[in-house]
């Protein structure tokens, strides 16, 4: 390949973007044979002209950045995916004597398929999640306290963290709103995902259930980085090179 006028290397990107939804600076700047400066200012000028959006060493060809959506709106977003990735969930409740479960739609599908075959403790900040774990007269369901936000039907705040204090649990099941190479998983709520962080630091195993819409996406608020996970469950939509980079930082992923 020869010099490549600036008009053929935006042909190349905006190509590579649909063939991967996602370009590294680094991988862009080997195929293309340029410097990393230059990458950057092709990936600007097509920012600048709506083709593209940047990120921290890449580019994608979707908005990363997610919004706050209303979870009796998110509710019917992936329905069917989030149903079977909360069957899959279910299966891995085994012997276990106390659980966490944080909040989202995810984890409420996932609650929805819990059939618990021995006593069972229950943790969660969600109260859609609670109401529907109540419903099993075997299961006890511990409410966290804090500031309801309205958007979710969960708690954050001091309250729900100090409580978190008391407790080990054997796993935490969490759902997210974006997870990224190089970010991590995130939530629209930067309170939210700091008693997220507090969940991590009182389980055992942390599991996260997300749809294959939430990769390469991320929220305002970090949760941690990937390699603080134990396991993701996920649709079988969910991009290769993000399924390829998960397992070689050692984290399981389950596709259904």
């Amino acid at each position: 390949m020869g010099i490549l006028s600036t008009s053929e290397r935006h042909q190349i990107i905006l190509k590579m973007l649909e063939d991967h939804d996602a370009v590294s600076v680094s991988s862009l700047s080997e195929k293309l044979k340029v410097s990393t400066v230059t990458v950057r200012k092709d990936l600007r000028l097509l920012e600048s002209k709506g083709l593209l959006h940047r990120f921290h060493g890449g580019a994608s060809r979707d908005n990363p950045y997610i919004n706050e959506i209303a979870i009796s709106e998110k509710e019917h977003i992936h329905a069917d995916e989030k149903s079977r990735i909360g069957e899959a969930a279910a299966k891995l409740i085994n012997g276990d004597n106390a659980i966490i479960i944080a909040s989202g739609t995810t984890v409420l599908a996932f609650a929805r398929q819990i059939k618990p075959i021995h006593s069972l403790i229950t943790i969660t900040s969600s109260l859609n999640v609670a109401l529907e774990l109540n419903k099993h007269v075997d299961l006890e369901v511990i409410q966290l306290g804090g500031i309801l936000r309205k958007s979710s039907f969960s708690v954050t705040g001091p309250y729900g963290e100090g409580m978190l204090n008391q407790f080990s649990c054997s796993k935490l099941f969490i759902g997210v709103d974006g997870l990224s190479l190089d970010f991590g998983i995130t939530t629209a709520s930067i309170q939210e995902a700091h008693l997220n962080q507090k969940m991590m630091e009182s389980a055992q195993k942390t599991i996260v259930l997300t749809d294959s819409s939430k990769f390469g996406k991320r929220g305002f608020g970090k949760i941690c980085d990937l390699e603080e996970i134990d396991t993701i469950i996920t649709d079988s939509a969910a991009p290769d090179q993000y399924i390829k980079a998960l397992e070689e930082m050692g984290v399981e992923i389950v596709l259904v």
